[in-house]
């Protein structure tokens, strides 16, 4: 881990050590970068997952009984005949 000289701002920090209940400016940042960071990857597995979920649904899709019952159209032919 490095070390960096920040300026903080003094009433954010105050507020986040509050939220978090953390005791040192240098958890206090490490927990807020830790925060983003996870909200970033939950929020890029939603996506991803909004994707899926956009493609398992697709209503063209589901109601083409034709990609589900394959010849199920050739069987109903057979029975017209």
């Amino acid at each position: 881990m490095g070390k960096t000289l920040i300026e903080l701002d003094e009433q954010a920090l105050a507020a986040a050590q509050r939220a978090f209940g953390t005791k040192t400016k240098k958890d206090t940042v490490n927990r807020a970068l830790r925060e983003v960071s996870d909200r970033v990857k939950r929020h890029e597995a939603r996506l991803t997952a909004e994707g899926m979920a956009a493609e398992a649904l697709d209503l063209d899709v589901l109601l083409d009984k034709s990609r589900y019952r394959p010849g199920s159209a050739a069987a109903d032919g057979d029975r017209a005949a």
